[in-house]
């Protein structure tokens, strides 16, 4: 396996952890780091063990596959400009601001022949893993993700900063277009929506309930899957889950042809007569490391379970709607009060 010459464009807090993964990650061969912050890219180029370029255009002459994790007001700007210079490119969730800026990039990717991922890194959860040979045409999905309050992030409302890791899992679990949509939102500390929920109505007839809050004192990150065949839930916090599964064969109530035998009353099967209790967990592969290895892969031309930049953008147009739904029904509110 040939190594590719990896870069980290942008290393806070989430840049840096890309940039230790990819320090030691089989077929990367970490050449650099770059940030705004020449100090702060100097530590982390010394905690890897790489350099920290002060020219990103020289960091990107010398690199195959770049991670942009800037703010994303930047996420446009950086990707062009590293897809530009032939790399191939990893962009942290979300893809852009913009339908436009996310169309600009995906047709640039594919004038260049280059790979372009995004960073939903929740399709990596060892938890998500495990339920996917069990999932089956889903009729009711919850979501919840609830997080500490934190200046990180709040450059963008908690639709685009948190719920969009939802929306991306709730859209490729069920499949079809959004029918119908209804969503609600508050700013509580920063000037922007920081709680907000969504109800999406699909055209298969399943529904979905995603709520997301990044001012809540007690953190959670958990997906409730409801089928035909049974009810799984995930702790994707801890990595793992259970899926009830129907037993076929149990009916719910035991009956002769006539009713209960010689008068007696039906005997109602206790849960474990009806469901089967199956454990969902995956390997304890770090999900960054699955998702930079998946990014590593597609560069090299293999099949692999990147999310694409045409994935992504789905997620981001569905992300906005529901902002957009949020604003409108906040102007009604202020017009009625």
């Amino acid at each position: 396996m040939t190594d590719l010459r990896a870069c980290v464009v942008g290393v806070g807090r989430l840049g840096g952890e890309h940039a230790r993964v990819l320090s030691s990650l089989p077929g990367s061969d970490l050449v650099g780091v770059y940030d705004i912050d020449a100090d702060r890219a100097g530590r982390v180029a010394e905690g890897v063990g790489t350099c920290f370029e002060a020219d990103i255009d020289a960091l990107l002459d010398v690199a195959d596959a770049v991670v942009v994790a800037v703010p994303t007001a930047e996420h446009h700007a950086v990707a062009r400009r590293a897809l530009e210079a032939g790399c191939h490119v990893l962009v942290e969730k979300p893809l852009a601001r913009t339908l436009e800026e996310a169309d600009d990039l995906v047709a640039i990717a594919e004038a260049q022949g280059r790979t372009l991922a995004v960073g939903h890194i929740e399709r990596f959860n060892p938890a998500l893993r495990a339920c996917i040979p069990y999932l089956e045409a889903p009729r009711f999905i919850e979501s919840l993700r609830l997080a500490r309050f934190q200046p990180r992030g709040t450059d963008v409302t908690v639709i685009l900063d948190l719920m969009i890791h939802d929306i991306d899992l709730v859209l490729g679990l069920v499949g079809g277009g959004v029918r119908e949509l209804s969503a609600v939102g508050v700013p509580v500390l920063s000037g922007s929506v920081d709680i907000a929920n969504a109800r999406l109505g699909f055209d298969t007839g399943a529904v979905a309930n995603v709520t997301a809050s990044r001012v809540s004192v007690q953190p959670k990150r958990e997906l409730r899957i409801f089928q035909p065949s049974g009810y799984m839930s995930l702790d994707l916090a801890r990595g793992t889950g259970v899926f009830l599964k129907r037993k076929q064969e149990t009916g719910l109530v035991a009956t002769s042809e006539n009713g209960p035998e010689d008068g007696a009353e039906a005997e109602m099967p206790s849960l474990t007569d009806i469901v089967e209790r199956i454990p969902l967990q995956a390997d304890d592969a770090e999900p960054l490391e699955l998702e930079l290895a998946a990014f590593l892969d597609a560069a090299r031309g293999d099949e692999t379970a990147i999310v694409s930049g045409r994935e992504a953008r789905l997620a981001l147009d569905m992300a906005l709607r529901i902002t957009r739904e949020i604003e409108e029904f906040a102007d009604v509110v202020a017009q009625d009060s």
